[in-house]
């Protein structure tokens, strides 16, 4: 075996940004790495999977179907080349599973914790038993900040064990958008049909992401403004129709709905509007504001966001709204449409705040903590 420590890091699927972390992981090759995964996509997830651009080994997971519900059974762990350390999640019982193999082998086991909501996630006296019994044994915790460390602990776990490996983007890439010309961003708001002050929403069409409050709300500023404005939501979901059919009963104008778009087309996305909006009512970080903050945007987002308050700073450079209020977010959102100076002083200091908040920032802390553990 390697002298190198053999990792593997087994999420849920290959989401973009986990891909581009396994990548530097894999070229810098300080460690043995191995990655696997439930599955390739889920039902609600648009993005491109394509593996041929991927540096690192990686695995599918083996499915079972034991009581009719499918499990992930973590068959390497039984062979005898088996991981030093193995970082999961905890949310479903093929993670449990996969932690009891490996405590019985004597490998290092660590979870990786963000905080959740009520609103996103249905508690029950088992689960919230089973987290209080679990947490305080496993070798180690990696969260995004001082919200899921809380988390953590709030379950019993040590805060000696709990390490910060804090989301990274590729700012470079979502720079780009900030800086688009003048007449490339007006030929695009005209492709678009934008007009006036734009907000801009990119995610999921839920309504657990509180896009009912965001119309609202929108409706709401454009009646005493008498300003031009648009409203842009980018992304689809299960409950895109029911928004369509929201802005045609209450006749709220200028949405436009863009359609999901890949990774490559984010950034000019983002040039075309002024204000990034996240009216989520529980989203456990919410990388998208670290992009649109990139991109330069002043952030107007809920309270119930994962380490928001450690990325947008109130007044600073945005404003922070308690969820379902969409009177407060109309409030936040009128500050700034009457306010192109305050946007733009807003939108420098958000590149200013995420510019370090990179992949490469990412490694370096996950590669810490793989070392504090051998």
């Amino acid at each position: 075996m390697s002298r190198k420590p053999f990792v593997v890091y087994w999420n849920n699927i290959p989401a973009p940004y986990m891909v581009e972390r396994f990548n530097l992981l894999a070229d810098r090759a300080n460690i043995n790495f191995e990655a696997w995964f439930n599955d390739r996509s889920q039902y609600d997830r648009s993005w491109i999977v394509d593996e041929s651009n991927w540096c690192f080994r990686y695995r599918y997971m083996n499915t079972l179907v034991v009581g009719g519900r499918r499990l992930h059974f973590p068959l390497p762990l039984l062979k005898r080349n088996r991981p030093n350390i193995l970082v999961s999640l905890y949310s479903e019982p093929s993670y449990l599973l996969g932690w009891s193999i490996a405590k019985l082998r004597g490998i290092k086991t660590g979870f990786r914790v963000v905080t959740t909501f009520d609103s996103w996630v249905r508690r029950s006296t088992v689960k919230e038993s089973l987290k209080k019994w679990i947490f305080p044994r496993v070798d180690f915790i990696v969260t995004e900040g001082i919200d899921g460390k809380a988390f953590a602990q709030h379950y019993g776990a040590k805060s000696d064990v709990i390490f910060f490996a804090r989301h990274g983007i590729d700012v470079t890439h979502f720079k780009d958008g900030s800086t688009m010309d003048s007449l490339k961003r007006s030929l695009l708001r005209r492709e678009l049909g934008l007009k006036g002050t734009t907000y801009i929403y990119v995610g999921r069409l839920l309504k657990l992401k509180g896009l009912n409050y965001l119309l609202d709300a929108f409706r709401e500023v454009q009646r005493p403004s008498g300003l031009k404005m648009s409203l842009i939501l980018v992304g689809d979901g299960a409950d895109e129709e029911f928004f369509r059919n929201k802005c045609k009963v209450d006749n709220i104008q200028n949405v436009i709905f863009a359609g999901f778009r890949q990774k490559n087309e984010l950034p000019k996305m983002f040039a075309a509007a002024d204000v990034f909006v996240f009216p989520s009512l529980g989203d456990p970080y919410g990388l998208v504001v670290d992009e649109a903050m990139a991109c330069r945007l002043p952030v107007i987002s809920t309270s119930s966001v994962g380490e928001i308050r450690e990325r947008v700073g109130d007044g600073i450079n945005g404003y922070i709204v308690p969820p379902e209020d969409s009177h407060a977010l109309a409030e936040a959102m009128l500050k700034l449409v009457r306010d192109p100076i305050l946007r733009r002083r807003m939108g420098y200091v958000s590149a200013e705040k995420i510019a370090g908040h990179t992949p490469e920032k990412w490694a370096d802390d996950f590669e810490r903590v793989v070392f504090s553990m051998i």
